[in-house]
């Protein structure tokens, strides 16, 4: 998420209460996650295994939980409990959904909007879009040229992220977008939650069935096919053309290859190669599970065939 405008070291400083090491006048231009920070952005690290992943990254900003020297160019905010710390800056620059305002959306003039069809704040809907009756669009989401979303599917719910402490889940406040390319359809009944920082995408051209789950900051390429009752972990990105077959499971953090074809009921735990056709959980290249699966069918065969063998062996 970038600012509206940029702010100063000292100011983000005193906003959360925290002491900091760096130029006052160091410059801070935006907050997001580790995977998808650039050079003026605030990331977190509460964790000594990822303390070297942060300060190392393209933030110039780090809230952190030891007092460490900085690499060159950038500044240190010091907090305790850096994910509280964040939580409070994004509220901040992001409150908690207000449905009640919604002068600032951008709708073109021939798209249509059904009745029942809830918008939230900073939406935009591109020529001729259809938007069908009870769909529900949380703030900040683009939405493309000739789109169609069918009833009841929810466009920027919040992503599925909670730290646990003292035996309780505290959620990571949801300030991101998603962005909808031009001549993607939507099923009925979707969920497809906005980016926690960064942006949910779907690509140009992508069809999703009903029933589907796509999690935060997951980028689905150009002209993909995603069946029904497929769920989509957060963080994943899905390239063009790849066709996901009806309930089939994605795990968070991998990739799936150009024009790979999952087909149905898989479980995917790894990222895949793209041109190649897999099935199975764990996954696997699908004439691979195939001639396991056959195999495994001749076992109770081969069981009885080897109890025949030792009945023989011994009455002789």
């Amino acid at each position: 998420m970038k600012f509206p405008k940029s702010y100063s070291l000292s100011e983000i400083a005193e906003l959360v209460n925290c002491k900091y090491i760096g130029s006052p006048d160091h410059v801070v231009t935006g907050i997001n996650e580790i995977h998808v920070v650039e050079n003026g952005d605030i990331v977190f690290v509460d964790h000594p295994k990822y303390y070297d992943k942060a300060l190392n990254s393209a933030a110039t900003t780090i809230i952190i939980n030891k007092e460490v020297e900085p690499p060159a160019g950038k500044a240190l905010i010091y907090s305790d409990d850096p994910f509280t710390t964040f939580n409070k800056i994004t509220l901040h620059f992001s409150p908690k959904q207000a449905w009640h305002d919604q002068t600032d959306n951008k709708i073109d003039p021939s798209a249509v909007i059904a009745p029942g069809v809830v918008l939230g704040h900073n939406i935009k809907i591109g020529a001729r879009t259809v938007i069908h009756p009870n769909v529900v669009i949380y703030d900040n989401a683009t939405i493309g040229s000739d789109v169609e979303i069918h009833s009841n599917t929810v466009i920027g719910s919040h992503a599925f992220y909670y730290k646990k402490a003292d035996g309780k889940y505290t959620k990571m406040h949801s300030c991101g977008e998603v962005t909808i390319e031009n001549k993607v359809e939507i099923g009925a009944g979707c969920t497809i939650d906005k980016g926690v920082s960064g942006s949910t995408t779907i690509g140009e051209g992508t069809k999703i069935d009903n029933s589907v789950h796509v999690g935060h900051d997951t980028v689905i390429g150009k002209n993909c096919l995603v069946a029904a009752q497929v769920g989509i972990a957060g963080c994943v990105v899905v390239e063009d053309d790849v066709t996901l077959w009806g309930q089939v499971g994605v795990r968070s953090d991998i990739t799936i290859g150009k024009g790979a074809v999952v087909l149905a009921q898989t479980g995917i735990s790894k990222g895949l190669e793209g041109g190649k056709t897999y099935f199975g959980s764990p996954v696997s290249e699908s004439r691979d599970k195939l001639k396991e699966l056959a195999n495994t069918r001749k076992i109770p065969g081969l069981i009885d065939d080897i109890r025949e063998i030792k009945k023989r062996l011994d009455e002789s």
